[in-house]
């Protein structure tokens, strides 16, 4: 029998975050060689958009699916065959052989990698007290800023070394077998897993009793039962807003940076300072959060003052449409992912907190979806007006959005009652 591992919810929170720092390297490659693609096939913005929807509509359709299948199958088995599925189609990319396969390639990506999320907020649920609970989802959330930061080099090197994009697709994507191996070693429930020490378990359940929330439950509970809760609703309308303000930096920041006039690798090496801040953001957020409950705040007080902190301030993005200046427009764009990133937290956290075991999956997945409807559309709208006029339409616009989003989140997202769906929140 193989020794108990001390503080075992923290090598899970690892194995979340690189499974994140994957994910985000899989899906970031295609926009940091945009700008050598737009040139080598003449697409345009619009094209470009095009292959980032194919991308959104199979994680959209996912993130809801995929959070019902988790909460059915469990965490293990479900993030098991969601990382073996993207990693196989990554892989596959490199035989893409035009747009219209590419498209098809990012698709089933998509389709992959939309269980990430809800499957990583259902480990937290079940591994992290509610004091912790931000910590550890500031952790893997920060994957997708690592991944994002290191994108860049990694896809560059590839590409200057082999001197062509297929060969990144097949050594990105061999990463996530790898994951593989060691998730399905060492993740477990805490109610079953064979090297907890009976200190961290008892921790654990105790934890879940204080919140209100079952110990071990595993109902899984109805779509339509969830949508009465006016706390699903607040979910799921906030990130709709959200999130397509975090993918118009990640998907468009290096295309944005180019039609400003700068150099193509110029342009490229810049696009890691956002991610950056969102590493940043992750972690302040998330610290901040834990660091009012530990002082006595209530668990809700301390979310929803994160946001209503940091949503509004992500207006300041508004002032790149009257600079040109390079640094300058990296520092607007770094402390705008900070922002967002130190709210995304929050709102990662919100189902884990809020809701019963069972439906965590369920709701996360929820608002994944209504985030990537919202992607969806203004994804489309950033190519049509973009080819069109410019970029700075598209900045002003989505700097207003997260005002209205954080109102959303902290009117809605609020509760005490315990009910066998809501917890004491």
């Amino acid at each position: 029998m193989e020794a108990p591992i001390q503080n075992l919810r923290w090598k899970i929170a690892v194995l979340l975050f690189a499974s994140t720092v994957i994910n985000y390297i899989d899906r970031q490659t295609i926009s940091v060689m945009a700008p050598f693609l737009q040139r080598d096939y003449h697409w345009t913005n619009t094209d470009f958009a095009t292959v980032l929807i194919a991308f959104r509509l199979g994680y959209t359709f996912m993130q809801g699916v995929g959070g019902r299948f988790l909460d059915a199958a469990g965490t293990r088995l479900g993030l098991s065959i969601s990382v073996a599925f993207y990693s196989l189609i990554a892989c596959l990319t490199s035989f893409a052989s035009g747009l219209t396969a590419l498209r098809v390639f990012r698709l089933l990506l998509g389709c992959g990698e939309g269980p990430n999320w809800p499957g990583a907020a259902k480990a937290t649920s079940e591994w992290f007290p509610a004091r912790e609970r931000a910590w550890s989802v500031a952790f893997f959330d920060s994957g997708s800023s690592i991944g994002g930061a290191v994108a860049p080099f990694i896809v560059l090197f590839l590409y200057h070394t082999l001197g062509n994009w297929r060969p990144a697709f097949v050594i990105i994507g061999s990463l996530g077998f790898i994951w593989l191996l060691l998730w399905r070693r060492l993740y477990y429930s805490p109610e079953q897993h064979p090297r907890i020490t009976a200190g961290e378990r008892q921790l654990i359940l105790e934890s879940r009793n204080e919140e209100g929330h079952k110990t071990g439950s595993s109902e899984t509970i109805s779509w339509l039962r969830l949508l009465r809760y006016r706390q699903t609703w607040g979910i799921v309308l906030g990130r709709m807003l959200l999130d397509p303000y975090w993918f118009l930096i990640a998907d468009w920041f290096a295309l944005y940076l180019a039609r400003k006039g700068f150099p193509i690798e110029q342009s490229v090496i810049g696009f890691w300072a956002p991610f950056l801040g969102a590493d940043l953001g992750n972690f302040f957020g998330g610290g901040l959060s834990s660091w009012w409950i530990n002082r006595g705040w209530s668990v809700g007080r301390a979310r929803r003052t994160v946001l209503g902190v940091f949503g509004p301030s992500m207006f300041v993005l508004s002032f790149a449409a009257f600079t040109s200046n390079y640094v300058v427009l990296l520092s607007l764009f770094t402390y705008a992912t900070f922002a967002y990133a130190a709210c995304s937290t929050m709102f990662l956290s919100l189902p884990a907190d809020v809701f019963e075991s069972g439906a965590v999956a369920s709701v996360s997945g929820m608002g994944g979806t209504a985030a990537g409807i919202g992607t969806l559309a203004s994804t489309y709208w950033i190519g049509r007006v973009t080819d069109r006029l410019s970029f700075e339409p598209v900045i002003t616009v989505a700097s207003i959005v997260p005002c209205i989003a954080t109102l959303i989140f902290v009117t809605t997202v609020r509760s005490r009652r315990a009910d066998g769906v809501i917890g004491r929140f």
